[in-house]
């Protein structure tokens, strides 16, 4: 039923998974780009579909799939399960009748104020993305992190600062925005940004709050609002006029105190859109397979599940090393 060549596939009529070069059919789990490609169709829940048209062409074609509600593919049944990544990001469930693969692509079990949250299914193969498979990644309880970011945010307006927090332009921008503006924070959006928070206005998430709203950065910061923008790694995203700042990276990789440093900001925080190394383990458990295909993390996490009991090994063997 299923098999691996440089990724996972589906037999019957030919299905590639997040592939970033052209296919004539693949499923997209969710929009960001190192999962994307312009394939001659793309399968892919409502929301996710706007954003690939969006960040892609218009001109793309999608199959869209209702969350929750089969569809026949060949001798397959599909269904779409929310990941909790971001908006319209999804898990695959691929049913042949005699067995159950379960996709995760990017996820979190957690909170999201802009995604729905996940509840992955039970599955007798589960390949799963294990970003962060290593125990120092236990994140702090988000709620925790909210509170560091709101507190240093207002200690930058109170000094006369411009907070401006770094966030990949899809999905942890939107995000960030959303917790902001529901504390009363206004947020300016790098134009980018701005466009992308469009669609999701349109596929009805709203990151207005009634206390506070958000806009495009129009070339100069306003009094009492903060600034999301894209890290300053990527070329292209650099906003002007800002004056003094109190800069903040948000990403899962703040465990390490090298971050802030790696990303030139005064302060990272640990706001994460993937899966913490106990979610990981939680997920197996709740899915309960026979078997478990680990892709995108450290091989370590391979062995930490067969220590665990479970019948684990890395998606592509051949790629092992400190990292596949």
């Amino acid at each position: 039923m299923f098999h691996y060549e440089d990724g996972l596939m589906l037999t019957g009529p030919r299905l590639a998974i997040d592939f970033r070069r052209r296919q004539p059919r693949s499923f997209v789990s969710h929009a960001h780009a190192d999962h994307m490609g312009r394939h001659e169709l793309a399968l892919c829940t409502p929301e996710t579909a706007a954003l690939y048209r969006a960040r892609m062409s218009p001109k793309l074609a999608t199959l869209e799939m209702p969350w929750d509600e089969a569809i026949e593919y060949g001798p397959l049944r599909l269904t779409a399960t929310p990941a909790g990544h971001c908006m319209g990001s999804a898990m695959l469930l691929a049913d042949d009748g005699a067995e159950r693969l379960l996709y995760t692509g990017d996820y979190k079990l957690g909170e999201s104020l802009t995604a729905r949250p996940a509840d992955p299914p039970q599955a007798d193969i589960l390949v799963m993305e294990s970003t962060f498979g290593r125990p120092r990644y236990r994140m702090p309880p988000r709620k925790v992190v909210i509170e560091q970011l709101l507190e240093l945010v207002h200690a930058a307006l109170a000094d006369g600062r411009t907070p401006v927090i770094h966030a990949y332009a899809m999905g942890k921008s939107q995000e960030v925005t959303k917790i902001l503006t529901t504390h009363g924070v206004p947020v300016l959006q790098h134009p980018e940004i701005y466009r992308i928070s469009q669609v999701y206005e349109g596929c009805g998430v709203a990151l207005a709050s009634p206390g506070a709203d958000y806009a495009a950065y129009a070339g100069r910061p306003l009094a009492g609002h903060a600034v999301i923008t894209t890290p300053p790694s990527m070329k292209g995203y650099r906003l002007a006029e800002l004056g003094r700042v109190t800069s903040f990276a948000v990403t899962g990789w703040a465990i390490d105190p090298s971050t802030k440093y790696r990303q030139r900001v005064d302060h990272a925080l640990p706001l994460s859109d993937h899966a913490d190394y106990d979610e990981l383990v939680e997920t197996v458990r709740r899915v309960e397979p026979k078997r478990v295909l680990c892709t995108h993390g450290p091989v370590d996490f391979v062995d930490d599940l067969l220590g665990l009991g479970f019948n684990a090994e890395p998606l592509e063997p051949q790629r092992q090393g400190r990292l596949f």
